[in-house]
């Protein structure tokens, strides 16, 4: 099968043209720049230039695939967010998912995938939850649902299957959240708020990537979470990362300090829970995490973070 991937130089992107290429998938990856098109074939991908929001530019570039995959985002590589900063995020949910399901339907694709993140639906109190949860209410999340509804809606408007994957907090060594979070441990910065007692489902980025191939191959449609097989605290991930990387154990922060210096959205994230589960998409695709739990995944991260000096040791 043919696979268009929009989105095909990020962090998760790049892995999914990598897995699909390595399953024998010819891919075609959507890109902006001469750099993102030199990424694409190093991840054995064919480029195509075209922009999210074109439907005619779109049409052509996905011209004979039978999956496309939408993997774009633009989300702030910044600690202080505000809405204004997603601003762009927003968009590619919204006006890029109505545009990719438009030419999605013109090229005549069997399946469609949209990325989106577990968190935008939540449980009671940070209780465990599951695909059919409630919105979680945060306005910066909405429209990661609009987008999964606008890909719903599109697949029975053309007839297409849409498989929507919620995605669990992914970190990789490449991932930028995940790098800022090893540096903020080696300058000893404060990186825990309040007690650190929030517990997120994680998924490595490897496991994210490998999640699409495992639902483009067996095609059908959906929401599903896609996690490791065991939620975390945040002071045990953040601790047994300090412990990899030998360095003192990691400073906490009252939440009033954290809303000050890291802003709204990110204090309330440290502290917020979202234990959820990956049962119902292991048993529809018969797909499991190469790295089951964060313990597996930091010393992948750790060991190619020391195999390119990173981070800095300081004295």
């Amino acid at each position: 099968m043919r696979v268009f991937v929009a989105g095909a130089t990020g962090v998760l992107g790049r892995r999914i043209v990598q897995r699909f290429a390595a399953h024998g998938h010819p891919v075609v990856g959507l890109v902006r720049s001469e750099d993102g098109e030199k990424a694409v074939r190093s991840a054995g991908g064919e480029p195509r230039r075209a922009s999210l929001f074109d439907v005619k530019a779109l049409t052509e570039a996905a011209r004979g695939s039978d999956v496309v995959v939408h993997a774009a985002t633009a989300i702030p590589t910044k600690i202080r967010t505000t809405a204004k900063d997603w601003a762009t995020n927003d968009r590619i949910r919204r006006e890029g998912t109505r545009a990719l399901t438009a030419a999605a339907g013109n090229v005549g694709a069997g399946t469609y995938l949209q990325q989106s993140v577990v968190w935008a639906v939540r449980g009671p109190e940070g209780k465990p939850f599951d695909e059919d949860a409630p919105p979680s209410g945060d306005p910066i999340l909405a429209s990661s649902l609009d987008g999964e509804r606008i890909a719903l809606d599109a697949g029975r408007e053309h007839g297409f299957r849409a498989g929507v994957l919620r995605l669990g907090g992914f970190y990789s060594a490449d991932g930028w959240h995940t790098r800022i979070l090893g540096e903020s441990l080696s300058r000893g910065r404060p990186v825990i708020v309040e007690q650190g007692d929030a517990v997120w489902s994680l998924i490595h980025s490897d496991d994210a990537a490998s999640s699409f191939v495992a639902a483009a191959e067996k095609p059908t449609t959906g929401v599903w979470h896609v996690v490791d097989d065991q939620p975390v605290a945040m002071s045990e991930y953040l601790t047994a990362m300090a412990a990899r990387l030998s360095t003192r154990s990691p400073r906490h922060m009252r939440r009033w300090l954290a809303r000050l210096f890291l802003g709204r959205y990110t204090a309330d994230l440290l502290t917020s829970s979202f234990p959820s589960g990956n049962d119902r998409f292991r048993a529809a695709f018969s797909w499991r995490p190469s790295f089951p739990t964060y313990a597996e995944g930091l010393d992948e991260i750790v060991a190619a973070w020391r195999a390119e000096g990173f981070p800095e040791r300081r004295g």
